[in-house]
């Protein structure tokens, strides 16, 4: 082969998409119609939702701007808190430890060192009532990004509104509650997965009475893409998970209508600009074809595909992390581009370490900054009708639907999951990715070209190693002075309640109105339903 045949085939294999979706030097008519000829010319706010759920999306009202945080004690997230809502955030998002996240106490063994780490340590409703100290509850969105114990987190976001005096039917915001994906990706559950279905169509069933306006699940594409997934991979494999918590919700008998206006998603904005926009245009369009013709939902709303961003972590580089402004101003543009109804975006600092307060506030100026000055908002899906963006959008939705074939074929997400399948073509499609960045075929700036010799340090958070005995004080003090029969009445309820089909959310508010703590429902329900086992030897 010449030295001009070589650059020649690397150049092509070079113009491609992270899903291998060719791209042409200059896109024709042609290309923006299906394989069938279709050309997709439905509007804004109409079935199947290609162009936005919305008729006049941000001209009407902007996305939310939420920031995600969390770390330390609940008092010191609760001055964060208030600290992003004064520069200009419109909801919450709240980062919980990795002991909150998987049922463990602050003083159990398991939990040293990670207290207060990775997002704030809440062991009670204590501690839930410190964190929104100030914050009306009927005033601000909350989402939090919580799976295993998504329930009790929920059950003690009720308890505090309850004492604020705020009706529930007045509160709004998003629990993600999506286990499937940890068995996938991330790995923070408890259960096995049949026990973790149950308790998320228990979810679904309470709060379609009693909390209407909840998200009661965010079905989530982020970590799926943070695992190294292409992009029709995360289309798939997300919508493919959503389609099994459907299938559980029916098969208790929850109607479709009642309960699927309430689902939410939750997506990566990654670097690839105009794949990313097209990712999210065939995301809606699949989402809307699947309600309607797998399910044969009646509402429009239950066929609308509701869903926040966040810009790419993985992405992130420790090389330059200036340069990380740069990245996450391109992703959280093809967010806004794509019609998302929430965006956080992330801070520059985040590869290093938690975000500084000038590093999250440069962050949320990131996002007004698209909203109030680029002149994006006052459009409504500004690039429909690129010969670029429709044919991106229609090579993603073929090779989403694909893939959901495939795990049909299988007998569900279930069976792909237990076998292993899913984790291993996630994994194949990061080793690929990963190949290429080492041999420079993928370029990361900063880190596989353009280096520099000596890095510059930027200010990043440290987190006291004191919280961690504070906390645990503060615990022990709490279990000194509550009623501890009244703690015992409720979560033997709960495990009674488990080993029923009776729905086990006014068990668990009960038990956390009592200052029951989050490690003590969690093992009253592990003592029923037992905990899951990684599949080995993928």
């Amino acid at each position: 082969m010449t030295t001009t045949e070589k650059q020649a085939k690397e150049r092509k294999s070079k113009f491609q998409t992270s899903s291998n979706i060719g791209i042409s030097g200059a896109f024709l008519p042609e290309d923006a119609v299906d394989e069938n000829g279709f050309l997709d010319l439905s509007e804004p706010g109409k079935f199947p939702f290609t162009r936005g759920i919305h008729s006049s999306m941000y001209r009407s009202k902007f996305w939310t701007m939420r920031q995600y945080a969390g770390f330390g004690t609940a008092y010191e997230s609760n001055q964060r808190y208030k600290y992003l809502l004064e520069n200009g955030t419109t909801g919450l998002s709240v980062a919980f430890d990795l002991p909150t996240q998987i049922g463990l106490d602050s003083d159990n063994p398991l939990s040293l060192g990670e207290v207060g780490k990775v997002g704030v340590a809440i062991d009670s409703l204590k501690d839930m009532e410190m964190l929104f100290d100030g914050i009306p509850l009927d005033k601000v969105s909350t989402s939090m990004t919580i799976n295993a114990t998504a329930s009790i987190l929920l059950a003690l976001y009720i308890a505090v509104a309850k004492k604020q005096g705020v009706s529930l039917n007045k509160i709004n915001g998003t629990i993600q509650n999506d286990i499937l994906k940890e068995y996938i990706a991330r790995g923070t559950y408890i259960y096995p997965p049949k026990a973790s279905l149950r308790i998320i169509t228990d979810i679904f069933a309470f709060c379609s009475k009693e909390v209407p306006n909840w998200n009661t699940i965010s079905i989530s594409g982020y970590h799926i893409r943070e695992a190294g997934s292409t992009a029709a991979q995360e289309i798939a494999f997300t919508l493919a998970n959503a389609i099994c918590y459907v299938q559980a919700a029916i098969s208790v008998g929850l109607d479709i209508d009642k309960f699927a206006p309430r689902l939410s998603f939750f997506f990566n904005a990654h670097n690839n600009l105009l794949e990313e926009v097209a990712k999210f245009r065939a995301a809606r369009r699949l989402w809307a074809e699947i309600m309607r013709e797998r399910f044969g939902a009646k509402d429009e709303k239950s066929m609308m595909l509701r869903f926040h961003t966040q810009t790419a972590g993985s992405t992130l580089t420790a090389q330059q992390p200036d340069v990380n402004i740069v990245r996450v101003t391109l992703q959280a543009l093809a967010a806004v581009l794509g019609g998302t109804q929430s965006l956080h975006t992330n801070s520059r600092d985040e590869a290093l370490s938690l975000p500084t307060e000038d590093a999250a506030r440069i962050a949320l100026r990131t996002q007004q900054v698209i909203a109030y000055e680029s002149g994006i908002a006052d459009m409504v899906d500004p690039l429909a009708g690129s010969y670029a963006v429709e044919h991106f959008t229609n090579q993603l939705e073929t090779k989403a639907k694909e893939y959901i074939a495939k795990i049909d074929d299988m007998g569900g997400v279930l069976v792909a999951i237990e076998k292993g399948w899913v984790q291993r073509e996630i994994q194949d499609a990061a080793y690929q990715y990963q190949k290429q960045v080492e041999k420079g075929e993928e370029i990361v700036v900063g880190v596989n070209k353009f280096t520099l010799k000596e890095e510059s340090h930027i200010p990043t958070l440290k987190i006291n190693p004191e919280i961690e005995i504070a906390q645990v004080a503060t615990l022990k003090k709490l279990r000194d002075e509550r009623d501890n029969k009244q703690v015992e009445i409720a979560l033997s309820k709960i495990e009674q309640a488990a080993q029923t089909e009776e729905n086990l959310m006014p068990h668990i508010i009960s038990a956390v109105e009592c200052y029951a703590t989050v490690g003590e429902i969690a093992n009253r329900l592990r003592k029923i339903f037992g905990e899951y086992q990684e599949v080995l030897g993928l």
